[in-house]
């Protein structure tokens, strides 16, 4: 009952997935008996969710548990608790080097959050309650739906296998009564995510089962949008592409992780789609699924990466105009392949490709956006900007927090969770501004 009088607060870094893993601790420890506050000042105990991915993401995790632990410091705070992909690849490191942080949470004791609080404050371990749910921290017209935990596809620059292990699908019945709890909260659209969403049940099933399990979500009464991010390019098939671009509910949007174009760069990446098939695949979708915008991201400074080689991933972009693509330019991340490569690219070569790449995609963008000014759109509202005065929401073809925004001048009919229809006026290269139909 002592316990049951603490706030607390959490803040949430790096994916979605890490989100949903957060979301059902903040359950469990609601479902406990504790307050959930959004504002860390008014807690007592905060829970800082972390990303390890890439140097700036560790940077920012430890910059944000320096600044809660310096609340606790000043008395404002009882207890840091650090979780996620830190403490997952640097446990020991980290409990050596920030003795000050109460307690380290690896991926495998995110269930027995509440029965460590409980040891931080000397309390009985007390048995623990069995409900399954999540306390959504995003705006209430979307929801992230994991389907699987870690990757099995080794890219030579990734770190995720070291630290998620290898792809492990969740059971579709699981997956299924999550929607289901998601939809009555009141959610419109539900976005799948994985590190693979494309190999969903080949490990539990031994069989690919993302078109079955995407039958049954879309049976789910209120949801009315499903949104797939990370399809990777050789598992995509024309099966897929027509299940999307026929189904409703399917937002015509896929979010494809290319990487590179060059075949000797995607050869040393441990990529499994060729130059040619890349090629292929664009072709196919922009041709025959006219209405399927594409995401993607790519990696530039990659070990061995020539002048000739980004040359040929420039041409590429222009060519293939993607709708939206992200860049990153290339961090060399211990215990990775790509780590122990010779030919490394320096930073200041990096930096420069990486602007390049950029406002090429910059130009693509502005050019797209014109096509789509005067032009009407079925929008999902997400929140009201009480600074601006107006609503904020997306379109199919945006990914909220992802892609661009679309700002609603304010109108007494509209309201935050429903479908307006919105007619696009203007573009400032981060959000269309539009009005209601």
């Amino acid at each position: 009952m002592e316990l049951k009088d603490k706030k607390i607060s959490a803040i949430s870094l790096g994916c979605d997935k890490n989100r949903v893993d957060l979301e059902k601790m903040l359950f469990r420890l609601s479902d406990y008996g504790f307050k959930i506050v959004e504002n860390v000042e008014d807690a007592d105990i905060v829970i800082v969710n972390t990303c390890a991915f890439i140097e700036p993401a560790r940077k920012e995790a430890v910059d944000n548990i320096f600044d809660m632990l310096l609340l606790k410091e000043q008395g404002k705070l009882e207890k840091v608790i650090v979780s996620g992909c830190l403490p997952q690849r640097y446990l020991k490191e980290l409990e050596e080097e920030i003795k000050e942080v109460d307690a380290f949470l690896t991926l495998e004791n995110n269930e027995k959050i509440c029965e460590i609080v409980e040891k931080l404050y000397d309390k009985p371990i007390s048995k623990q309650k069995k409900n399954k749910g999540r306390i959504l921290t995003n705006h209430s017209s979307y929801a992230y739906l994991k389907i699987a935990e870690g990757c099995s596809n080794g890219c030579s620059f990734c770190t995720i296998p070291r630290i998620k292990g290898s792809y492990r699908s969740f059971p579709i019945e699981d997956i299924v009564d999550e929607a289901k709890d998601i939809a009555s909260k009141g959610v419109k659209e539900l976005i799948l995510v994985a590190q693979d969403v494309s190999r969903y049940g080949e490990d539990l099933y031994k069989e690919n089962r993302l078109i079955p399990l995407l039958q049954k979500l879309v049976k789910i009464k209120g949801i009315e949008w499903i949104r797939l991010h990370y399809i990777y390019p050789e598992k995509i098939t024309k099966e897929l592409l027509d299940y999307i671009y026929k189904e409703p509910k399917i937002c015509n949007y896929i979010d494809i992780p290319l990487q590179h174009i060059d075949d000797k760069i995607l050869k040393s990446m441990r990529r499994r789609l060729d130059e040619k098939g890349t090629r292929e695949l664009v072709s196919l979708i922009k041709s025959n699924y006219p209405e399927v915008h594409i995401r993607s991201t790519f990696i530039v400074g990659y070990p061995g990466e020539t002048r000739a080689d980004f040359k040929k991933l420039c041409d590429f972009l222009r060519e293939a105009k993607f709708d939206f693509a992200g860049f990153f330019p290339y961090f060399r991340e211990e215990n990775t392949a790509s780590y122990y490569m010779n030919k490394q690219v320096s930073e200041r070569t990096k930096k420069a490709r990486y602007k390049k790449v950029q406002k090429i995609q910059h130009e693509i963008v502005f050019e797209k956006a014109k096509e789509m000014l005067g032009k009407e759109f079925k929008v999902l509202v997400d929140s009201f900007n009480s600074s601006t005065g107006n609503f904020i929401g997306h379109t199919e073809f945006f990914s909220p927090t992802v892609d661009f925004g679309v700002e609603i001048i304010y109108n007494e009919k509209i309201e935050v969770g429903t479908f307006v229809n919105v007619k696009f006026i203007s573009f400032d290269g981060e959000n269309f501004k539009g009005e209601l139909v």
